[in-house]
C-alpha cells in the first residue's frame, strides 16, 4: 500500500495512498511542479471504509492519507519536480521495504540516466534491520534533532553506517552526502517496492 505526502502547499495525489496488490502498478500523473514523498507500507488491512493499519509505514490507521506521514520505519522515495528534478531514496525514517527509483528517458539528452543504476537495492539489508530495532533510537543524535539539528553536531551513527554500507546512494541521515540526490530532467519515474519475502 503506496503513501504519498506532498509537501506543503503541494496538490495531494491519489487521495495520499491506496492498496496495490502484489506485482500490480499504477500510474499517477504528477504536476510539472510537485515536491513530496512516496513510501511503503508494509503489513496492511483495511476494512470496507478504508480504515485499518499498517505494521510499518501507517499514517494513522487510514488507507487515504490525506496529506500525512508514515509513521517510522519507512523507506521514502522523495522527488521535488521542476525545470530540473532532484530525487532520492531516504533510510533517515527507516527501513521497511527495498525501494528502487529508475527513470524512464524521454529525451535522448537524458540517455546516459537510463544507463546509469541511480539506486540499487541491498543485498544484506533485510539481515540487519528489524523495525521494532529502529523504535529503540528515536534520540535526538539519531534524529539530528535540537542540539544535533545542524550538520555540524548531526553525524552518521552506527545506526545510520548499517544502512549506507549496504546502500551507499541512499539518504542515512539528515544532514548526509549530497551524491545521494539524483537529478534528471523531461523524465517520467518508476517507484518499485519490493517485499520482505521473496516467493
Amino acid at each position: 500500500c503506496p503513501g504519498i505526502k506532498p509537501s506543503a502547499g503541494e496538490k495531494l495525489l491519489a487521495g495520499g495512498g491506496f492498496e496495490l496488490p502484489a506485482n500490480k502498478s499504477r500510474t499517477i500523473q504528477l504536476p510539472l511542479l510537485w515536491s513530496g514523498v512516496f513510501w511503503s507500507r508494509h503489513g496492511c488491512t483495511f476494512d470496507k471504509y478504508g480504515r485499518g493499519r499498517c505494521t510499518t509505514g501507517d499514517c494513522g490507521g487510514y488507507l487515504s492519507c490525506n496529506g500525512s506521514g508514515g509513521s517510522p520505519p519507512a523507506t521514502l522515495a522523495e522527488f521535488t519536480l521542476g525545470l530540473l528534478d532532484f530525487y532520492d531514496v531516504s533510510l533517515v525514517d527507516g527501513y521497511n521495504v527495498l525501494t528502487i527509483c529508475n527513470v524512464l528517458v524521454i529525451n535522448r539528452a537524458v540517455e546516459e540516466a537510463k544507463q546509469a543504476k541511480h539506486w540499487l537495492a541491498a543485498r544484506y539489508i533485510k539481515y540487519v534491520f528489524r523495525p521494532l530495532f529502529h523504535k529503540s533510537l528515536f534520540s535526538s543524535a539519531h534524529c539530528c534533532t535540537r542540539l544535533f539539528g545542524n550538520p555540524i553536531s548531526c553525524k552518521q551513527t552506527a545506526y545510520s553506517k548499517i544502512f549506507k554500507t549496504a546502500c551507499p546512494t541512499a539518504h542515512s541521515y539528515a544532514y548526509d552526502d549530497p551524491i545521494s540526490i539524483f537529478t534528471c530532467s523531461k523524465a517520467n519515474y518508476i517507484v518499485t517496492f519490493c517485499s520482505h519475502h521473496r516467493r
